[in-house]
């Protein structure tokens, strides 16, 4: 089984995510579902921009496919000190980042400090105040449908915003 993720010595915009799904594992493509489709049109790229390693380095917080979850509706964590160890000789090869995408509460709670203690919902409410450099969302899985129903602020203003940041990070 191979590790799930893409670099690229001239990424301009870091992807880290939770680790990679039971069909992303299968295809050995990061974000290869509806999570990967719906963040794709979230940030407003083509497939093809997605995948080039000049553009994106798609980075989740563990390489392999973790299991199912205990509650049977999701997947398991990602492993414990597993990004802390891989993630810092990987963006050393990438000089270029200009922004990187925190999406959902694992690669949050990595990499900002004040999301261990805020709500998912928080941390991505107040996203302004961690640009230009970093930017979290919640994770465009299907399954978090009633969080979308709850948070129309999200679609309605984030959105846009995400697509102007990643426009200027990829020029």
């Amino acid at each position: 089984m191979d590790p799930i993720y893409t670099v690229g010595a001239a990424a301009r915009v870091a992807v880290i995510g939770q680790a990679p799904g039971r069909r992303a594992q299968a295809s050995g493509v990061p974000w290869d579902d509806a999570s990967g489709a719906t963040l794709m049109q979230w940030l407003g790229v083509t497939e093809g921009q997605f995948r080039d390693p000049d553009n994106f380095a798609l980075l989740p917080m563990d390489f392999y496919y973790p299991g199912p979850g205990r509650s049977g509706s999701g997947d398991a964590p990602p492993r414990r000190g597993f990004a802390a160890r891989w993630h810092p000789p990987l963006f050393a090869l990438m000089p270029d980042i200009r922004l990187t995408l925190l999406i959902g509460r694992y690669a949050q709670q990595a990499y900002l400090p004040i999301a261990k203690t805020a709500t998912l919902t928080a941390t991505v409410r107040n996203y302004q105040q961690f640009l230009p450099e970093l930017f979290p969302l919640v994770h465009p899985s299907p399954l978090n449908f009633r969080w979308h129903a709850r948070n129309p602020w999200f679609a309605a203003d984030v959105v846009e915003d995400l697509r102007w940041h990643i426009e200027t990070a990829l020029r």
